[in-house]
């Protein structure tokens, strides 16, 4: 059987634990024996920390904990503290034993995300199926994937139906059934039916791949809060170390009746007191809980000084389609003029063709039926317009109200409609519009409600579509402000104008899912992307990553940043405030080592306790 190395240290304590019983229960003062009991103790506990203290020293990391350690513990011995010499160690190791099972239970908040890579891909090749490794798959490659196994790659079904399980992506338990011609996300479960797919995305591009890789980095961008105890603890320990060398040294030599043993063990009781643990191990260890729970909740966060921003948001900004609304268009009503309605339809699909926008997908599935590309040539798209092509000969523009100004076109504004209007003209002729509605997300206006709740100043939506749609949305979703009409380089310019409307320390939040948001999500102080159906560009620029598209689930982000930062806030003031009271203590000679060890180890416990409740996402609202 094989030990973990954890495993191998407790045993390693308890045994020491053992022996260091049995040296107090036959201790003889005075006695050789005694002080070998003691020291093979405190050796068979404490010997690794003695060793890393003596190589962190030969490679010129002096002021560490294990020096700290090292230096109060060898001092004990000398002035003839056997027993304290060894419990100060022993419970040290304690100490370190209980971080280290703190810090595998938070790893495990996040165990199942690392469980969704996928171990094989079965691959049709011709008439055989080959189970290979995901990384040698390349696009437009047939897989099949058979009940009860994981989605390997991102793909299309081709063929067969199934419900899957998204559960490790997004957080949510409820299947999601797919069917032909419908996405395929990595890293889902298939757990009913047989389905063949065709490959979409390479391994090192799919959506199993860049979460793992998002997780697995996360830990390299720092809060504030970690900077700050790092460089604290950098400055904090040498200075520790001097205190106590001079509150060793000094008094004995000015203070008449003073002895060099009553001060050095006092000394020592600063150097146990003083150790920063608490601190370094606590407040990571929480920003690292913060992100595990978040991510228990289908919310990504990729790095822990987003997390901590999160907390200070004043303003969130948000994209309409696909953000607040489902951005699935389709097809409400077909006003012709001087052609048949049929006939509107199927030049405007062939325009739009070339375009991946939901509007231009809309058309075509309304349109239904096979574009034949050999009709169609010169395709010009302009943002924030729409598009012009050659169909069958003739010029067609389909786009908004601006399009058919910039293009000298007369034409008739719908009244009283709710929806995004197509106006499309040929040869420079109107030939009428195609009204196309898109329905607003069902937890959107939830939304709106929880982010006041939580303490968000301004909601503002920024959007693409006419005054009228804009505004409706605006209304229906209780936003305090909306801006219609917008090319992706003004929402630029509206964001920067927003930033002089928050508090020096408050932040911006914008959330996106289209690839023309991208330049939004890089400008703001918070970058959210909607991430089960957001764009790649999206995801890429984000801070944070929604995986269910549920916009509810920023309040849940902004709850879990909060709370992240309440905790940091305890662990600090109270391992602070102890360290404090017993320092003093220790110096005027009223505090024990005994004392001592609980202002190291039992703060440090104490810390790394609270620190865990960041993993009980349950009690997130």
């Amino acid at each position: 059987m094989k030990f973990s190395e954890n495993q191998k240290r407790l045993v390693k304590t308890l045994i020491g634990a053992a022996v260091y019983v049995a040296a107090i229960a036959t201790r003889v003062e005075g006695s050789l024996y005694s002080l070998g009991a003691f020291l093979a103790a405190y050796f068979i506990i404490g010997g690794d920390v003695l060793w890393r203290a003596i190589r962190n020293i030969l490679r010129g990391k002096v002021f560490d904990e294990n020096f700290l350690m090292s230096l109060a513990t060898v001092g004990a011995f000398i002035v003839g503290d056997f027993a304290e010499a060894v419990a100060v160690m022993l419970f040290y190791q304690v100490g370190e034993l209980f971080q280290d099972y703190a810090v595998d239970q938070s790893r495990k908040s996040i165990a199942g995300l690392m469980d969704i890579r996928p171990d094989y891909a079965n691959v049709q090749r011709g008439d055989t199926l080959e189970k290979v490794d995901p990384d040698e798959v390349k696009v437009d490659e047939i897989i099949v994937i058979k009940p009860g196994e994981r989605v390997p790659l991102d793909a299309v079904v081709l063929s067969g139906s199934s419900s899957v399980d998204t559960s490790a992506l997004t957080g949510e338990s409820l299947p999601r059934d797919v069917e032909e011609g419908d996405t395929l996300l990595s890293g889902c479960i298939n757990i009913s039916g047989l389905v063949t797919a065709r490959v979409t995305k390479e391994y090192g591009e799919s959506t199993v791949s860049k979460i793992l890789d998002l997780v697995e980095n996360a830990g390299n961008k720092k809060s504030q809060s970690e900077n700050f105890i790092t460089k604290f603890a950098g400055y904090y320990t040498p200075a520790v170390v001097i205190i106590a060398a001079l509150l060793a040294l000094i008094p004995p030599l000015v203070v008449p009746g003073a002895t060099f043993q009553d001060w050095i063990y006092r000394g020592l009781i600063f150097l146990v007191i003083s150790c920063p643990c608490a601190l370094v191990i606590s407040i990571p260890l929480s920003f690292f809980g913060g992100i595990g729970g978040a991510s228990r909740r289908g919310i990504l966060v990729k790095g822990s000084n987003y997390l901590e921003a999160l907390a200070q948001t004043e303003i969130v900004v948000f994209d309409k389609t696909g953000t607040l609304t489902k951005g699935i268009f389709q097809v409400q009503q077909i006003s012709p003029v001087g052609i048949s309605a049929e006939e509107l339809l199927e030049i405007a699909a062939y325009a739009e063709s070339y375009s991946n926008h939901p509007i231009s997908l809309s058309l075509q599935k309304a349109y239904g039926r096979a574009i034949d590309s050999a009709r169609i040539s010169g395709v010009e798209e302009t943002s924030g317009h729409g598009v012009t092509a050659q169909v069958d000969g003739k010029t067609v523009a389909a786009g908004n109200a601006k399009l058919m100004r910039r293009l000298g076109i007369a034409f008739t504004e719908p009244v009283d409609v709710i929806g995004t209007v197509v106006y499309v003209a040929q040869d420079g002729v109107y030939r009428g519009s195609i009204l196309i509605a898109d329905e607003v997300k069902e937890d959107a206006k939830r939304a709106i409600a929880e982010l006041k709740e939580a303490g968000i100043r301004q909601t503002i939506m920024l959007t693409g579509d006419a005054k009228r749609i804009g505004e409706r949305v605006s209304t229906e979703l209780g936003l305090d402000r909306v801006y219609t009409e917008l090319l992706p380089a003004d929402k630029v310019e509206k964001v920067e104008a927003l930033f002089t409307e928050k508090s020096p320390r408050g932040k911006l939040a914008f959330v996106g899912d289209g690839i023309n948001d991208a330049p939004v999500l890089a400008r703001a102080d918070i970058g959210i992307a909607m991430g089960g159906l957001g764009s790649d560009a999206a995801i890429e620029a984000a801070d944070i990553v929604i995986m269910t598209d549920e916009p509810s689930k920023i309040a849940t982000a902004i709850r879990v940043s909060k709370k992240t930062l309440r905790i940091v806030k305890q662990n600090i003031t109270f391992a602070l405030l102890v360290k404090a009271v017993v320092l003093l203590l220790g110096a005027l000679g009223i505090a024990s080592m005994w004392a001592a060890i609980f202002a190291d180890v039992g703060v440090a416990m104490l810390a790394i306790l609270n620190a865990i409740r960041m993993l009980n996402v349950k009690s997130i609202r």
